[in-house]
């Protein structure tokens, strides 16, 4: 009779083990699930755009034109970079919210058609000048622009989210 009474109390014993077991991997689950909910999602695309620009102050200014190593007063004489491009944007879900192979033919078009244009103007500007179209057609997300003369230097901004 003890037997049978300490095998019922081994058998209580492993089913508790088993709800808390089981409790214990749905709560996992409900993390999880909270995690994937509350994900901020971005997509990214990048694209490159050939283009002309100078920094004018660049060959008067004596903190740019120092005539030593550090000289840069040829960056005031017009010239041409590859300008690469990657926009990073805001997504809501996780199904093409933004279709990104959309969003860089979009911006490609933008100055295709010069609805933006490079000028001579800074990465730095050329960001804000993106921005300025990307949050007039998709505004209340964040978007971040970087923008480097031939994939070497250039700028990365963030725009949060107004």
């Amino acid at each position: 009779m003890d037997l049978t009474k300490a095998s019922k109390d081994n058998i209580i014993k492993l089913d508790n083990k088993r709800e808390a077991k089981i409790q214990e991997i749905m709560e996992k689950v409900k993390g999880m699930e909270d995690t994937l909910k509350n994900a901020k999602r971005s997509v990214w695309v990048t694209f490159r755009k050939e283009g002309i620009h100078l920094y004018p102050a660049a060959k008067d200014d004596p903190k740019l034109a120092t005539g030593d190593w550090d000289d840069v007063s040829f960056l005031g004489v017009a010239h041409r970079h590859i300008f690469h491009f990657k926009v990073r944007i805001e997504v809501f879900h996780d199904d093409r919210d933004i279709e990104f192979i959309q969003f860089k033919r979009w911006m490609e078009k933008l100055y295709n058609e010069d609805v933006i244009e490079l000028n001579h103007k800074s990465c730095e500007m050329i960001a804000d000048d993106l921005y300025q179209e990307i949050s007039t057609k998709y505004p209340g997300r964040f978007v971040e622009i970087d923008v480097a003369e031939d994939g070497e230097n250039g700028c990365s901004i963030y725009y949060p989210t107004q």
